[in-house]
């Protein structure tokens, strides 16, 4: 079943992000939540290293919606905890990572890894299941290259599992590499690039300011429905009130 969002693709260095994909294995479509370029200042010069989109179940905005809905793009942007909320949400994510300088697979398994132990240890949670889930994640990546135009594909369960894939061409294959059960290694993904110390500043304010405007959306929704319920109900009344009602 489509996402009910219309939402648009995002194009970033050549790299086509569509609106919406089917993860491998997956039987929901989702739609794009935002992208951005992951870089570094290197010499005085921003180095662009790959090209990021994050992509959400159709719920996902009825679920913010409960804590967000009234929050403005830039609001959105500066709250940690919406970031928190849609890196743990009740909703899958799939983020797409495509190479725009060429990477081995063990530099981008070892650099994540850190990442995420770092995390952990600083918020208590890394424990041996954890060690042994990125022991399982760096034996994933010990063989792989990523040329341009190649692509690391997560799929982020909300039951807390974590899917695999690669793509050498950009499209979506329709299996997966591997699959971790971890839920803090597959939340600790997405929190690396849109979390407090995100990677990508610009897919976090792309994420930002497209839920805001979805959100926005389907407040007007509900608020025209509403209306058009109160227009109906006023009619009922009018009938009984033996009022003649015309078209």
């Amino acid at each position: 079943m489509p996402p009910s969002h219309s939402v648009t693709g995002v194009e970033l260095e050549s790299h086509v992000f569509p609106p919406t994909v089917k993860p491998p294995g997956s039987s929901k479509t989702l739609f794009l939540g935002g992208a951005g370029v992951r870089g570094l200042e290197i010499g005085g010069k921003f180095v662009k290293f790959t090209a990021i989109g994050v992509y959400l179940e159709d719920n996902t905005v009825s679920s913010l919606a409960v804590k967000w809905k009234d929050k403005t793009a830039e609001e959105l942007t500066e709250s940690v905890e919406f970031f928190s909320d849609t890196v743990t949400g009740p909703f899958e994510k799939f983020i797409k990572v495509t190479m725009i300088l060429p990477l081995m697979g063990n530099q981008y398994s070892e650099k994540v890894s850190e990442n995420c132990i770092a995390h952990w240890k600083a918020v208590g949670t890394y424990t041996d299941a954890e060690e042994k889930a990125i022991e399982k994640f760096i034996e994933v990546f010990k063989d792989e290259t990523f040329p341009p135009g190649a692509s690391i594909l997560f799929t982020q369960s909300p039951l807390g599992s974590l899917t695999i894939s690669f793509s050498k061409d950009g499209t979506i294959p329709d299996v997966w590499n591997a699959t971790i059960e971890n839920k803090h290694l597959s939340e600790a993904v997405l929190e690396s690039i849109i979390g407090k110390h995100g990677v990508s500043p610009e897919a976090k304010q792309s994420l930002a300011a497209r839920i805001a405007d979805l959100l926005k959306q389907c407040d007007e929704e509900a608020a025209g429905n509403g209306k058009l319920g109160a227009g109906k109900e006023s009619k009922v009344q009018l009938a009984g009130a033996g009022v003649e009602i015309t078209a």
